[in-house]
């Protein structure tokens, strides 16, 4: 029924959608579509996937994250040398241009990263105050960051900083942070003709880029629109409005294909899936997740091999750390869970749960595989209330400490390293809410790998790290994700190993 809502859709939008004219090559322009509304060009002030992606496509960086090998490769930096543990000098690439024509400099590298440490209402803020004590410029292009302490993440903090413009934010004290919210003079291989937001983004590449590790994209022309109804997005790329669209089921991704008209791609992702648990007792009095056993239980209650293969599909396997096993740092030699509903109900009962208790799951995504992990917990006796709606919601309640359990992902979009979870769910629970194990020793190793530079004993800490989050079952790790895109017959689009579309990277056929 849902395929055949699709067609129809796809027949009415053929002959209506006011879009079809610019979705053409003959004018070397592409048409993407997110499901999320962009209502701010500028990176800074934006954490949504989208924004990254926009943000590489008109901005760019010192670093970036290279598809082949996912590691840090210089891209505004030319090269760079690690003085010690706590400096770092970068020279400059010359000759590299703003969208306005004026040259970058190292006055818009020192102006850039002291506005992100003065201003506090940009989403960069928090982060590089952590670690950064100072910038200097050494000379006209080069420049000198000065850490608090040793940062193992340094170089994907590097990447996320987009360089503005001396001056073009204002001044300390003085602000301004619309500043390049609906026009941006930027660095990137696309430069802003048009922006309407939450509707569409209009570029056009920019024939003066460096080039860099990213390349001079393909295409001339690229309209990225807002299109919040899947099913208006695949009636859009049937009926040539749109070329490229991701986020897709397997299930209607393959039944697309099928048509001739499109083509589909599931690949991997960075993204997994986990059940956060209150086993800190955060939530009040009468919690039965603060004991281990239930806690336990709950791990083999869950038959995520089978999730991940028929709802989640691709290669999207099971996993048994608080990790994605291929980014750096994430140790699998733990204690894992098998699906043993059996064992589960005895475990529930050792609890003092021989009858189960009831329990409100959280979650924001893939309700398909929210319910199931629902059905598999009340096979053993944990009866669910699932409270599935958006996840302004599950904030909320997560900051008011209400939640016992929910159900999360973390992208971690091209940031190949154990960090970029670790530093987020599990950090000290005083300084955020996202850590419920309530346990100071896992975030003394998680930060202690993240606060060294030595590649084996980061290794070391986040084994003993990971070990100890599996022994005491602080979370219930679910899957790896896969990423779904469709894609028009005339576009040749290669999905990369993290799942990050790098749209700029397209080609005609």
């Amino acid at each position: 029924m849902r395929i055949f809502k699709i067609f129809i859709l796809t027949i009415l939008l053929f002959s209506f959608s006011p879009y079809q004219a610019f979705a053409d090559k003959s004018d070397d322009t592409l048409v993407i579509a997110f499901s999320r509304e962009i209502t701010n060009l500028d990176y800074h002030y934006g954490t949504k996937t989208e924004y990254l992606i926009l943000g590489d496509m008109i901005d760019d960086s010192l670093f970036y994250v290279e598809n082949e090998n996912l590691t840090y490769a210089p891209s505004l930096a030319s090269d760079f040398n690690v003085v010690d543990d706590v400096t770092l000098d970068v020279n400059l690439r010359q000759g590299v241009k703003f969208h306005d024509g004026s040259e970058m400099t190292s006055d818009d590298v020192v102006y850039t990263y002291n506005f992100i440490v003065t201003n506090e209402k940009n989403r960069r803020h928090k982060k590089l105050v952590s670690w950064l004590k100072s910038i200097e410029k050494t000379g006209k292009y080069s420049v000198r960051f000065n850490l608090n302490s040793p940062y193992a993440n340094l170089f994907n903090d590097l990447y996320r900083i987009k360089i503005r413009k001396n001056g073009i934010m204002g001044t300390d004290g003085n602000w301004d942070d619309n500043a390049q919210a609906t026009s941006l003079n930027g660095l990137g291989p696309y430069k802003v003709v048009s922006f309407d937001p939450g509707v569409e983004v209009v570029l056009e590449r920019n024939e003066n880029y460096f080039g860099g590790p990213k390349g001079n994209p393909a295409i001339k022309n690229l309209i990225i629109r807002s299109i919040p109804d899947m099913g208006t997005q695949q009636a859009e790329l049937m009926s040539g409005g749109i070329h490229w669209m991701y986020n897709v089921k397997k299930d209607v991704g393959e039944a697309m294909a099928k048509t001739g008209k499109a083509d589909y791609q599931i690949g991997p992702s960075l993204r997994i899936g986990f059940l956060v648990l209150d086993a800190g007792g955060y939530s009040g009095e009468g919690n039965p997740i603060t004991k281990l056993d239930v806690r336990r239980a709950m791990n083999h209650a869950i038959n995520r091999e089978s999730i991940a293969k028929n709802l989640i599909g691709g290669p999207a396997k099971a996993i048994h750390t608080a990790c994605n096993p291929v980014v750096f740092g994430c140790f699998q030699d733990v204690m894992k869970y098998d699906y043993n509903p059996e064992k589960a109900k005895s475990l529930l009962a050792s609890a003092g749960y021989p009858n189960g208790f009831d329990l409100d799951l959280w979650s924001y995504r893939d309700k398909e595989a929210a319910q199931a992990m629902a059905d598999d917990l009340g096979k053993v006796g944990i009866k669910i209330n699932l409270r599935h709606g958006k996840l302004a919601g599950l904030n909320k309640a997560r900051k008011e400490r209400q939640i016992r359990a929910y159900f999360g992902t973390w992208g971690s979009s091209a940031s190949p390293d154990t960090a970029t979870i670790s530093n987020i769910h599990w950090r000290d629970p005083n300084k955020g809410d996202r850590n419920l194990s309530g346990d100071p020793k896992v975030n003394e190793l998680m930060l202690g790998a993240e606060q060294t530079l030595d590649i084996d004993e980061r290794k070391i800490l986040y084994a003993e790290g990971l070990k100890l989050i599996a022994e005491q079952a602080y979370w219930v790790p679910l899957w790896s994700y896969s990423e779904g895109v469709l894609s028009s017959k005339d576009i040749n689009f290669k999905q990369d190993a993290d799942g990050y579309p790098r749209i700029w990277n397209i080609t005609w056929n």
